[in-house]
C-alpha cells in the first residue's frame, strides 16, 4: 500500500470507527434527522423496523465491536477486512431497513456513505 492510500485509509478508519461509536454510545437516545420513521431514540427505531429489543442490543454490541475492530486495524492490519466488511454488511441492512419502512432516501444518506467507506477500506487494503 503506498503511503498515501495508508494514510487516507487511517483517516477513513477513524471517521466510520469514531463515527459509529458516537450514534451507539453517545447519541443513543437523542433524536436526530437520520432516524427511520419517526423514532427518538435507537430502540424506537428498531421499534419502526419490528425489530426486537433483543435485536438491537445485538446489532449494536456488533456495530461497537466492530468499529474498534477497525480503528485497531490502523495498528493490526489483518483486522482490516473483518471490521469493515462486517460493518459493511450491517449498514447495508440499515439501508434494506429505511427502504422497507419506505422513509425517504434521505434518511438512508448516512448508512449509504459508511457503507461506501467501509468497501473503500476494503478495496485499499487489498491494493
Amino acid at each position: 500500500m503506498t503511503e498515501l492510500v495508508g494514510y487516507i485509509s487511517i483517516v477513513i478508519k477513524l471517521i466510520v470507527g469514531l463515527s459509529i461509536l458516537n450514534v451507539w454510545l453517545v447519541q443513543p437516545k437523542k433524536a436526530t434527522k437520520w432516524r427511520g420513521g419517526n423514532a427518538k431514540t435507537l430502540l424506537e427505531e428498531f421499534e419502526v423496523y419490528n425489530l426486537s429489543r433483543s435485536f438491537c442490543y445485538f446489532v449494536g454490541f456488533l456495530k461497537v465491536g466492530l468499529s474498534l475492530m477497525l480503528i485497531a486495524s490502523i495498528y493490526f492490519e489483518n483486522l482490516t477486512l473483518i471490521g469493515s466488511l462486517g460493518l459493511a454488511v450491517l449498514l447495508l441492512g440499515s439501508i434494506v431497513m429505511h427502504v422497507k419502512v419506505k422513509d425517504e432516501l434521505l434518511k438512508s444518506f448516512p448508512a449509504l456513505l459508511f457503507l461506501m467507506l467501509n468497501l473503500a477500506i476494503a478495496f485499499m487494503t487489498t491494493i
